[in-house]
């Protein structure tokens, strides 16, 4: 079975190619990172895959399943969950609150029983705020529960973002730069969350990402790209040791 495949994927903005026939496979329980200059496309892939885009050419394939053209909406219902490069969660809301909007790809009620709050609503409530506490015990958010993320430094809302794309239960969590923005002790942590996440949950990981050292951390695969073309695909050591991505990133 095909877990995730890219094939030959492009996008045109106007009379730029911000995608140039991107190629590549992901093998489950795997963390697959996407590595390239600002500009090269990357977050542009991630936003294919998410569905805001639509490809110009090439095709997407999930689980043997074509979703080249499914709407985002459908996405996290297939076990699809990515975070963002730019914070994007509900600041006047608590963390406990912002988790359990990660649930709602899980709902199943209507309107009518959850005017009535019907049993079957109150045993759905409890299911989820039962997977939004394994949550908050697996990235030690407990003492942010209550918090609003409007009071929460950035390292923490970063960590609440990831919580909440694990909340929906993805079999394949797409992180957008984890660890942009946090300091030496978060990133190490961010590389710790990552290989739990790979490790102890199964869930597969694709990731774009700037920095080197938690690249080589947690990377089985990594693929270089620069102005939307795949300069490199390998281990993390052969990628960045390519003579074409090494122009890349220093020029000559």
């Amino acid at each position: 079975m095909t877990f995730f495949k890219a094939e030959n994927i492009a996008i045109n903005f106007g009379g730029i190619r911000a995608v140039d026939g991107v190629d590549f496979e992901i093998e489950p329980g795997t963390v697959f990172t996407i590595i390239g200059p600002n500009g090269a496309g990357k977050t542009t892939v991630f936003n294919l895959i998410s569905r805001i885009y639509n490809p110009t050419e090439g095709r997407l394939v999930y689980q043997d399943r074509d979703i080249t053209r499914e709407p985002p909406h459908a996405i996290a219902g297939m076990g699809i969950a990515r975070t963002f490069q730019n914070i994007e969660l509900f600041e006047h809301a608590t963390v406990l609150q912002n988790l359990l909007l990660g649930r709602h790809a899980h709902r199943k009620s209507n309107l009518l029983s959850e005017l009535l709050f019907l049993p079957s609503v109150r045993k759905m409530e409890v299911a989820h705020r039962e997977k939004a506490e394994e949550v908050i015990d697996f990235l030690d958010l407990q003492q942010y529960r209550d918090t609003m993320i409007v009071n929460l430094p950035y390292g923490a809302r970063k960590v609440v973002e990831l919580g909440r794309a694990l909340c929906t239960e993805p079999k394949l969590l797409l992180l957008d730069e984890p660890s942009s923005g946090l300091n030496t002790e978060e990133t190490e942590d961010m590389a710790w969350w990552i290989q739990d996440i790979k490790n102890d949950l199964g869930i597969t990981v694709l990731m774009v990402e700037h920095d080197m050292k938690l690249v080589s951390e947690v990377s089985d695969r990594v693929l270089a790209l620069n102005y939307g073309r795949v300069l490199a695909t390998g281990t993390s050591r052969e990628v960045q040791s390519h003579p074409e991505v090494v122009k890349a990133y220093l020029g000559g």
